[in-house]
C-alpha cells in the first residue's frame, strides 16, 4: 500500500528511504527483532541529519504478536484489504439503513471472511517463523471484527501500524436485522372508556416508553465510552509492559557483557600481579647472587694484591742475593 509523508535525502550516493517507509519496514518486522531495529533505523536518521525523523522512528512501539500478524496481512495481501475494508462500508450501511436482508447475507460473509483472513494471518506470522497462539489467533480475530464495524479501526488496520490488537464495539449488528422494539401485552378488556380517555393513555405510554429507550441509549453509550477508555488503556499498558520487558531485556544482555568483561579484566589483572611478583622475585635473586659475585671479586682482589706484594718480596731478595755474589 502506499505512503504519504517523509522525505527523501542522499545517503551513501544513494536516495534515503522515507520515514513512512521505515515504519512501515518496523510495523511488519517480528517483534523480537523490533526494538534492536527501530534503534538502528533512528541513528540511521540521525547520523543523516534528519532529526524529526529519527524522533518518529525511536517513538514507535513494538506491536504485540497479535498486532503484528495483523500489520502483516494488511502489508501482504492488499487485495484482500481492500476487500475486506469494502466489506467493513457495506455492512455499516446495511446497519444504518437496517436492511434486514443485506444484514444476514453480509453478516454470514463477514463471518467466513474474518475466519480466512485469521487463517492468513497465522500462515504468514508462522512463515515469518512465529507461530500465533490459539490466544493470539483469537486477538487477531478481534482486530478484524473492529474493522468490519468501526471505521477509525479500518483506518488504523489499513495503515499497518497496529502497536495492539483492536476491540470490536459491542453494538455491532450481530447478522440479523435490529430488534424491534417490543409491544406492549394488550390490556384486558374493560368498558369501553372514552375516545380521549384512550389516546392520553397511549400518549402517556409511548412518552414513558421514548424516555425508558433515551435512558437505556444514554447507559449504552456510557458504557461504550467507558468501554473503550479501557480498551485503549488496556493498549497503551500492553505496549508500555512490552517496551519494558525488551528493555529489560537489553539490560540483562548489556549486564551480562560487562560481567564478562570484568571477568576477563580481573584474570588479566591476576596474570600480572603474578607477573610482577615473579620479576620481584627474580630481581632479589639477582641482587643475591651480585652481592656474593661482588664479594668474591673483593676476596679475589685481595689475594691477588697479597699474591703481588709475596712477588715483589721475593723478586728484592732474588736481586739482593746476586748483588752479593
Amino acid at each position: 500500500m502506499q505512503r504519504n509523508g517523509g522525505r527523501r535525502g542522499k545517503a551513501g550516493g544513494q536516495d534515503a528511504e522515507t520515514v513512512e517507509e521505515v515504519l512501515d519496514e518496523l510495523f511488519t518486522t517480528p517483534p523480537p527483532a523490533f526494538v534492536a531495529r527501530r534503534e538502528e533505523r533512528a541513528a540511521a536518521a540521525r547520523t543523516a541529519g534528519r532529526k524529526e525523523d529519527a524522533r518518529r522512528i525511536h517513538t514507535a512501539r513494538r506491536p504485540t504478536l497479535a498486532a503484528w500478524a495483523a500489520n502483516l496481512l494488511a502489508h501482504s495481501r492488499p487485495e484482500e484489504t481492500r476487500r475486506f475494508l469494502e466489506l467493513g462500508q457495506a455492512l455499516r450501511q446495511a446497519h444504518r439503513t437496517l436492511d434486514p436482508a443485506g444484514l444476514k447475507e453480509l453478516s454470514a460473509q463477514r463471518r467466513r471472511v474474518v475466519a480466512a483472513l485469521s487463517r492468513q494471518a497465522a500462515q504468514l506470522a508462522g512463515e515469518a517463523g512465529h507461530r500465533l497462539s490459539q490466544a493470539a489467533q483469537r486477538e487477531v480475530e478481534s482486530t478484524l471484527r473492529a474493522v468490519l464495524a468501526d471505521p477509525d479501526a479500518a483506518d488504523a488496520w489499513a495503515r499497518g501500524r497496529l502497536e495492539v490488537s483492536l476491540t470490536p464495539p459491542s453494538a455491532f449488528p450481530s447478522g440479523s436485522a435490529a430488534p424491534q422494539p417490543s409491544r406492549a401485552a394488550p390490556e384486558p378488556e374493560t368498558a369501553p372508556r372514552p375516545e380521549s380517555t384512550r389516546t392520553a393513555s397511549r400518549t402517556r405510554a409511548k412518552d414513558e416508553l421514548a424516555e425508558r429507550r433515551r435512558r437505556r441509549q444514554e447507559e449504552l453509550a456510557r458504557a461504550e465510552r467507558e468501554a473503550d477508555r479501557a480498551a485503549r488503556h488496556l493498549r497503551d499498558a500492553r505496549a508500555k509492559q512490552a517496551d519494558a520487558e525488551e528493555s529489560l531485556r537489553a539490560a540483562d544482555a548489556e549486564l551480562a557483557h560487562v560481567r564478562e568483561t570484568v571477568a576477563a579484566a580481573e584474570e588479566r589483572l591476576r596474570a600480572a600481579h603474578e607477573d610482577r611478583d615473579r620479576a620481584e622475585r627474580k630481581r632479589r635473586e639477582a641482587e643475591e647472587r651480585g652481592r656474593t659475585a661482588a664479594h668474591t671479586v673483593a676476596e679475589a682482589e685481595r689475594e691477588a694484591r697479597a699474591s703481588t706484594r709475596r712477588v715483589d718480596r721475593l723478586g728484592g731478595r732474588a736481586r739482593s742475593y746476586g748483588s752479593s755474589v
